[in-house]
């Protein structure tokens, strides 16, 4: 006649379902996000060209290639990883004076350079 024995268990099986779930969660990858340069009428297509080079090491070609991006469809997808790596990345684009949003990608397939959603 213990009623805290059957209670006890119940709280096991309640405390290992919720520490797989604890698990769970810690163990789920939490790539991809995209790092998103928007254009803006104040920087230099030059400029903003330097940036990627600079900060990211792209050669030349990638980084005309994706300041064309932003130029032309309005963003580009610049860099992708992990939601905390983005966001630095975001921090650092500010910091460049960059319009720089941070989003999670929707298929985990796209890569920096070829990004963009169509304007309606």
């Amino acid at each position: 006649m213990s009623p805290s024995v059957a209670y006890g268990t119940d709280i096991d099986e309640r405390t290992k379902a919720a520490e797989q779930s604890s698990t769970d969660v810690l163990t789920a990858p939490d790539i991809p996000w995209n790092l998103v340069i928007w254009n803006d009428p104040v920087n230099l297509m030059s400029y903003v060209s330097f940036v990627f080079q600079s900060y990211f090491g792209y050669s030349d070609s990638k980084a005309h290639k994706l300041m064309m991006e932003v130029h032309k469809k309005g963003r580009s997808i610049v860099a992708h990883g992990s939601k905390e790596q983005v966001e630095q990345h975001a921090v650092a684009m500010h910091g460049f004076g960059l319009w720089a949003t941070v989003e999670k990608a929707a298929s985990g397939n796209e890569t920096p350079g070829k990004g963009g959603r169509q304007r309606g």
